[in-house]
């Protein structure tokens, strides 16, 4: 259906085209779901979900089980062990923040247990707080990454995904540091799927917030591409297969509220929205 402003999504026309046939040199789609209370990863071709024996950065291995995207729940495309955040990445973020660029990667971690599905609701932790929307390109790792150079890194990803950033910004400046005013439950919405075979280098990255564009931006516009992140953060930690990269916010951040819808986008992929309430 293309674009239709926020997300009441029919994902049968949602995802692009060239998703509908499947083969080793086109992009795959892959994803997390729940069907009843059965959770199970598979793969999306079309309006169909191949139900996968484990988890598919592990082994591709279809059960035979086919059903219905329609039928299924769209639950967390990934487990990672680790989930790494890469800030100041974009020069217009930097200049909004009042920032100075640092000239390598500027990373931390934020908490698995922050991560949310598509369709699930962000939690405000302190509603007197400003807190605000990123968006960004994510990247999940395909196998042990150690000391990998600039130009292996990209051997060792898996696929890309669509991520929040979301930021407590009075904690953020009271406290110095990033660990907890981004790892709050729900900080990080996630999906909805994991997309391979593709090519991320400038593609289209936007943000919606009730129906309003909020972030524009292209990938290309990034200071540190994905190769140059990956690597340079295996110098520091071993990266595990299933592990994701978030790689930096265009500018145009900006707060939520209780009640508002967000629509994340990046190229033609099928977007990730989530609603805004209040922790309770």
């Amino acid at each position: 259906m293309g674009h239709s402003g926020l997300c009441g999504l029919s994902f049968d026309c949602e995802i692009p085209r060239r998703l509908r046939g499947v083969n080793d040199n086109a992009m795959r789609t892959f994803g997390g779901f729940k069907l009843g209370e059965e959770f199970f990863y598979g793969e999306v071709r079309g309006d169909e979900v191949h139900v996968l024996e484990n988890a598919y950065w592990i082994d591709i291995e279809p059960t035979g089980e086919v059903t219905k995207l329609s039928l299924v729940q769209i639950a967390l495309p990934v487990t990672p062990s680790k989930l790494v955040a890469v800030g100041l990445n974009y020069a217009d973020h930097i200049a909004e923040m009042k920032r100075t660029p640092l000239g390598t990667p500027l990373i931390w971690f934020k908490a698995p247990s922050s991560l949310l599905p598509h369709n699930g609701t962000i939690a405000i932790a302190f509603p007197e707080h400003q807190t605000d929307f990123e968006v960004e390109l994510a990247v999940m790792i395909g196998a042990t990454t150690k000391n990998v150079s600039v130009e292996h890194a990209l051997e060792h990803v898996y696929g890309y995904t669509i991520a929040e950033d979301i930021s407590d910004r009075d904690l953020q400046k009271s406290e110095k540091q990033f660990a907890r005013c981004k790892s709050f439950d729900t900080y990080t919405p996630v999906g909805p799927f994991v997309h391979t075979e593709i090519d991320t280098s400038d593609l289209e990255i936007t943000l919606r917030q009730n129906g309003a564009v909020k972030q524009q931006a292209r990938t290309s516009q990034m200071i540190y591409s994905v190769a140059e992140i990956v690597s340079f953060a295996s110098q520091s930690l071993t990266l595990a297969p299933g592990d994701l990269i978030l790689t930096g916010t265009p500018s145009g951040v900006g707060p939520i509220r209780a009640g508002d819808e967000l629509e994340a986008r990046i190229g033609e992929w099928p977007p990730l929205c989530n609603s805004v309430g209040f922790a309770r």
